[in-house]
């Protein structure tokens, strides 16, 4: 089936004048939102901040603890997940296996011979602390 178009003999003008016409149909957007929306949804400006007046304490509504909880609990949870974190990037990586392959090889002195308390690392071992 061919697709509907517009005659060839309109013309740019002759839409434009369609078009405006159309808007005699409808006078104003206020009418027209109106008549389908049961009613204005405009509340008129108060002169208050949040519409609390001045003196009076705005009431708590039921999900603001709850969010504030939520939002500030997990915020808590993943800076303390973060500080926490295994290192597993690649320089600690190179380093340490850089560590173990000069001590396999004998250049530099095994950091483990003669150490009776070690602490142990995701990435290797420490020194103890003297």
């Amino acid at each position: 089936m061919p697709a509907l178009r517009a005659p060839p003999t309109l013309s740019l003008l002759s839409r434009a004048s369609t078009t405006t016409s159309l808007t005699h149909l409808y006078p104003t957007p206020l009418t027209r939102s109106m008549s389908s929306s049961h009613g204005s949804h405009y509340d008129p400006p108060t002169g208050w901040f949040l519409g609390v007046p001045p003196g009076e304490k705005q009431a708590k509504e039921g999900w603001e603890g709850i969010w504030y909880w939520g939002f500030f609990g997990g915020l808590f949870a993943a800076g303390v997940a973060y500080a926490y974190k295994p290192d597993t990037s690649i320089q600690s990586w190179a380093l340490e296996e850089a560590r173990r392959r000069l001590e396999a090889e004998g250049i530099i002195e095994d950091s483990t011979k003669g150490q009776k308390s070690l602490l142990r690392t995701v990435s290797g071992s420490l020194p103890p602390r003297h």
